[in-house]
């Protein structure tokens, strides 16, 4: 496409030039005025397939061929447009209802105009990044039209018209145009010219229809005889319109009803020039709020100006804030500061009576309630004794929500009577997220009684001072409630794992031959030839995404040369091609119990980059010579071919090296580098580095139906530790590599030393139950602390005290080098002064970025050395610079990707441990199963689940028993944590059997008169239970029992579905 260019001698193209004029403010604080001239054009195309006219002025591709036109020649049609339409939505409609246009049954051919790109993105980026996803869809058909710079569209806003007045005119001037163009291109005439009579043909151009939910807007356009409408008027004309006319936004309910309602329940937040100025000033300040695990009422926010975080009391100084809100807090006079809860309060147990309509007759609404509800947390900080209180503070204002689409099911007794649930009407209902720091969510539904017993997705559109939950929409539904299907999409979208199947423009970027590509086809190019070493790959049982090979060998002057071989992705993912694109979106594949998502296309992570045994592959190398003691002598790093010779996993290596009579070069080459990676670790260990813990169980699947059927905790082996020590050593010396070419854009990762205000609690806690001490002034102190903190009695102790020293510690990050100082570049955990990802590049994007930039500067040294006539090492560099992705990005670039990688490393975390989670109460259940093959049917479980067989009542009593460990101890409860299975339980009694909770001392008295003492919900890890056991045992005297912290108690464990939030979860109770 070409531009309209200025003319030089007179004024003809004058009026294809205008002028965009913005003023902003400077850092000074002075008022900057900037021109910006628009060269408007007039072959912009409308990409519709009917058009002729437009067909001249069709993009290129990098071959030169036209790139076919987007739109449809026959758009489906509707009853109110039987001959087919475009749709062209505003702002307002994608604000309001972009679910919709993410359906696969409807909205197709849809025309984004680029004025409505630009400012959605200025309203909501999520909304943006989705919408930009769908115009990459070949199958939706979404065109981009550059309205703005189309002459025949753009439209020049006026002195009394507002910013929204003039988008709203540009929308219906495109809209105009669009119709007026197709009708004209199927007559043959251009547009502007006169006709004389309508033509046969312009009766079966399709519509082009301006979709819009501002009433004013609509007005206007059918003012102008244009097709407008609102989303529900367009959605009520579909085949499928109750189901999608939940989707729209649902707004604010009790907004209209403002003037019945009694009273506000919120505080207003303040207006953003006074939180700005608060912040400036520092008498406000900002962090991310987090809601506690074990009390609803009860949140916290991290700011830079506190050594602790600061508390969030109560619902009205949490004041609407949402887990994960960027929220804005003013800190309370210290006479209102409060200790932190030592209560576990439900939300269930104080709402769970709720109505879900929001009208004047929400009794529950009411100032008493709302204050007998702060009430009771107060109560609770008060209960506890004479500690230090904390900064607490209260929500003022809300900078940048974190609403997203939450997982969750229809709470049952919210929906009316049966009639009115299979009459279709509208009615308000509540959902249940299935994260339960989320608060219900109220939903407008046609389709109540159809949805009860499913999993679905909603979201939340507002929350109004004057509502006490938020209000959202319908989503989708995801299947029946413990399918396993719907659990497993409900768990991936929990923890915003992007799991859609690759679009067609990431797998064209696949090799060709598929997989029939080999090494000897593509070429070795100037790569070192690696295939004659005797090299291995150890991996967990049943890897195929082998990312490292190792080799050993001995040298002639008696040292030895070591090589850690990592699978060559740069080759094959090119930087800023779309599959490169895809990857760092993704930027980690996702391990779950019977599932992996991959980062990228099966064929490369399985097959062509994955160091199988047996076959050629490229590989990017690191090499030492090392003398016995593994001190290095040299380094180099090396584009290679190899050949591994054996993929073991951990236990067959370990098998191979414990086996004297194996003495075959490969097991001679792994016992070498078990008996270096002893040395590397132990000086690791001297030098202050952590062995730190987390619970680790693994879950075992049948072989044809996936199912999982048994547990097995992990083993430590020796072979775990030697691939980890030389992973390490990798990671290390290709991280003072990249860094000393890129010392602003190399990609680092830093651990950061936690605060020592972290471990108080933990170290008061070892102090009194334990008389041991917890130094953490330095990782050194801290590592030889943990050491030390043994039972004799109790291995299991040790790993119990690394595993809470571990949620102690602050997140490892990835950065740009120039974002810290390099005193900051410090990995805390590891004990060294520089580290980076290089190992793992077929399941971390960020390794594949580290590639890059190691091949880039490799190549750069060896040209300056060629230009110096100094030849270059040999090997080094040799090969391809996998596409200069590295070294060539921007530092604001890269800090980009890393903050999109930290997101998702954690979320893969997150979802992983979830899995296992939710697995292990599958395991208790088949188990359970297998010894009570026939259970009584259970009059409770009415969900008509095929999956259930009969139901659980005797489920308690055909329970496994084992040990758990008290790990945190409240005035009302207790938390256990089982390391046979891996997961933690949180134990909540009743006030009447709670006899004393001596805080100081970390014990809880409870009161045993006949009664089963407790009875615990397994949730994810830290969050809490609300069921006590009532059966009866006998009469008997009262005695009391000691829960005191870190104590062994026995605990029996049973399985059993959550009628409330239709999760299986493990439960248990303590046996006394």
């Amino acid at each position: 496409m070409t531009s309209l260019k200025r003319a030089h001698t007179a004024d003809g193209q004058a009026a294809n030039i205008s002028s965009k004029i913005f003023v902003r403010s400077t850092r000074s604080g002075k008022v900057q005025k900037i021109v910006r001239e628009i060269y408007l054009r007039q072959d912009i195309p409308c990409s519709s397939q009917l058009c002729s006219v437009c067909a001249p002025h069709a993009p290129t591709n990098a071959e030169g061929h036209a790139i076919p036109f987007v739109l449809s020649a026959k758009p489906a049609g509707t009853s109110a447009f039987p001959h087919g339409h475009y749709l062209v939505p505003d702002t307002n409609a994608l604000l309001n209802g972009l679910d919709l246009f993410e359906q696969t049954t409807a909205f197709y051919d849809v025309i984004i105009l680029q004025t409505v790109l630009e400012e959605l993105r200025n309203r909501s980026l999520p909304l943006y990044n989705r919408l930009i996803g769908l115009t990459r869809s070949a199958e939706k058909r979404f065109y981009v039209f550059f309205n703005e710079f189309r002459l025949e569209t753009y439209v020049v806003r006026t002195v009394a018209e507002s910013i929204n007045d003039r988008n709203d005119r540009a929308v219906r001037r495109a809209v105009q145009w669009y119709a007026e163009h197709l009708a004209h291109t199927r007559t043959g005439t251009a547009a502007g010219a006169r006709r004389e009579k309508p033509s046969a043909a312009a009766a079966v151009v399709p519509a082009v229809v301006m979709l819009s939910n501002d009433r004013e807007n609509v007005r206007k356009a059918r003012g102008s005889g244009l097709k407008a409408c609102s989303l529900e008027e367009y959605v009520s004309g579909l085949a499928d319109g109750d189901r999608l006319l939940d989707m729209i936004n649902a707004g604010d309910p009790a907004r209209d009803l403002k003037g019945s309602l009694s009273q506000v329940l919120y505080p207003e937040y303040l207006s953003a020039s006074k939180l700005s100025t608060g912040r400036r000033a520092g008498t406000l300040h900002q962090g991310i709020f987090n809601v506690s695990p074990y009390n609803y009422l009860e949140g916290s926010v991290p700011v830079p100006a506190f050594a602790k975080p600061l508390l969030i009391l109560g619902r009205e100084n949490i004041n609407r804030a949402v887990q994960g809100d960027v929220v804005v807090v003013e800190v309370l006079a210290q006479e209102h500061w409060k200790r932190p809860s030592s209560q576990i309060i439900e939300q269930d147990a104080v709402n769970g009576d709720d109505n879900p309509e929001p009208d004047a007759a929400e009794s529950v609404i009411s100032e008493r309630e709302r204050r007998v509800l702060q009430e009771a947390a107060k109560r609770a900080q008060a209960d506890g004794g004479s500690g230090p209180a904390q900064p607490t503070a209260r929500v003022v204002g809300v900078t940048k929500r974190n609403w997203r689409p939450y997982v969750g099911h229809v709470d049952p007794a919210s929906v009316g009577s049966a009639a009115a649930a299979a009459s279709r009407m509208p009615q308000t209902v509540f959902l249940i997220p299935m994260d339960t720091r989320i608060p219900k969510i109220r939903l407008r539904t046609r389709q109540a009684g159809a949805l009860v017993g499913k999993r679905i997705v909603a979201t939340i559109d507002g929350w109004g001072r004057e509502s006490r939950y938020p209000t959202g929409h319908f989503v989708r539904a995801l299947g029946a409630l413990e399918s396993r299907a719907a659990e497993t999409e409900a768990l991936l979208l929990e923890h915003d794992v992007q799991y859609r199947p690759f679009p067609r423009a990431v797998l064209d970027c696949l090799p060709a031959e598929g997989h029939a590509w080999t090494v000897a086809a593509a070429g070795a190019g100037g790569r070192a030839d690696l295939r004659a070493l005797a090299i291995c790959s150890i991996d967990p049982v049943g890897c195929v995404d082998i990312d490292d090979a190792l080799h050993a060998r001995p040298l002639a002057n008696g040292h030895w040369e070591v090589g850690v071989h990592i699978a060559d992705v740069s080759h094959f993912v090119r930087a800023h091609s779309a599959m490169d694109g895809e990857a760092r979106s993704r930027a980690t594949t996702v391990y779950l119990v019977d599932k992996r998502i991959d980062m990228l296309p099966t064929l490369l992570g399985t097959d062509l980059c994955s160091l199988k045994a047996g076959v050629d592959r490229f590989a990017f190398s690191a090499l030492w010579e090392m003398d016995d003691d593994a001190a290095v002598v040299g380094c180099r790093f090396t584009k290679s071919v190899i050949r591994s010779r054996h993929a073991f996993s951990y236990e067959q290596a370990q098998q191979r090296i414990d086996d004297d009579g194996q003495q075959d070069a490969v097991t001679q080459a792994m016992r070498v580098l078990l008996r270096l990676s002893r040395r590397l670790r132990a000086r690791r260990m001297a030098a202050g580095a952590l062995d730190l813990a987390s619970p680790e169980v693994r879950i075992q699947l049948a072989s044809e139906t996936e199912e999982p059927v048994a547990l097995a905790t992990k083993t430590a082996l020796a072979t775990h530790s030697l691939v980890e020590e030389f992973m390490l050593l990798a990671n290390i010396a290709v991280a003072g590599r990249i860094v000393r070419a890129y010392p602003r854009t190399a990609l680092l990762r830093r651990h950061p030393a936690p605060p020592a205000a972290n471990f108080e609690a933990l170290a008061a806690q070892l102090r009194v139950r334990r008389c041991l001490t917890l130094d953490a002034r330095s990782s050194a102190a801290l590592a030889a602390s943990l050491d030390a903190c043994r039972d004799p009695a109790e291995p299991v102790f040790n790993t119990i005290v690394r595993i809470l020293a571990t949620r102690c510690m602050t997140s490892a990050e990835y950065f740009a080098a120039a974002s810290h100082a390099p005193a900051e570049y410090r990995h805390y955990g590891l004990a060294t002064e520089i580290y980076t990802h290089f190992t793992s590049p077929i399941r971390r994007y960020a390794d594949l970025v580290v590639h890059r930039q190691l091949a880039r500067a490799l190549l750069e040294e060896k040209e300056e050395d060629d230009t110096a006539g100094g030849g270059g090492k040999g090997g080094d560099g040799d090969g391809d610079d996998g596409g200069d992705g590295g070294a060539g990005e921007s530092q604001a670039s890269i800090e980009s990707a890393c903050i999109n990688l930290n997101v998702r490393h954690r979320n893969a975390q997150l979802a992983g441990r979830a899995s296992v989670e939710h697995h292990v109460g599958q395991v208790i259940r088949a188990r359970r199963r297998q010894r009570h093959p026939h259970p009584p049917p259970d009059p409770r479980d009415d969900d008509g689940d095929p999956t259930d067989h009969g139901a659980d009542a005797d489920a308690e009593a055909q329970g496994e028993v084992h040990d758990a460990f008290l790990i945190k101890i409240f005035a009302n409860g207790v938390v256990g944590y089982v390391p046979a299975l891996g997961i933690e339980a949180v134990v909540k009694f009743a006030p009447k059997e709670v006899r004393r909770w001596e805080e100081e001392e970390f014990v809880l008295v409870v009161l045993v008169d006949g009664e089963e003492e407790a009875v615990v919900k397994v949730e994810k890890s830290g969050e809490k239970s609300r069921e006590k056991s009532g059966e009866k045992k006998g009469q008997g005297e009262g005695r009391e029992r000691r829960l005191e912290l870190f104590a062994k108690v026995t605990v029996c464990v049973w399985d059993e579905k959550e009628l409330r939030t239709g999760k299986r979860r493990v439960r248990m109770k303590v046996v006394w």
